[in-house]
C-alpha cells in the first residue's frame, strides 16, 4: 500500500503553484514598467494575485491529494 505524505503533496502543490504565477507575472511586470500600459497592467497583476491567493488558501485547506490535484492550474 502506498500511503502519502499530505504534507510533502502541499508543498509540491506549492512549488507548482509558485512557478505557474511567476509564468503568468512574467508579461505583466514587463508592462508594468511601460507608463501608458501601467494601469492595466497592476489591474491584471491583481487578478493573478487573487487567483493564486484562492489557489493557496484551498491547497492550505486540502485534507487529500485529490483536493490538492482538483484546484491546481
Amino acid at each position: 500500500m502506498i500511503t502519502i505524505n499530505i504534507t510533502k503533496a502541499k508543498n509540491i502543490a506549492h512549488d507548482a503553484r509558485r512557478t505557474a504565477r511567476s509564468v503568468e507575472f512574467a508579461p505583466l511586470d514587463i508592462k508594468a514598467t511601460i507608463p501608458y500600459e501601467a494601469i492595466a497592467a497592476e489591474a491584471a497583476r491583481q487578478a493573478v494575485r487573487d487567483k493564486y491567493t484562492a489557489m493557496q488558501t484551498a491547497i492550505d485547506a486540502a485534507t487529500t491529494t485529490d483536493e490538492i490535484k482538483a484546484v491546481m492550474p
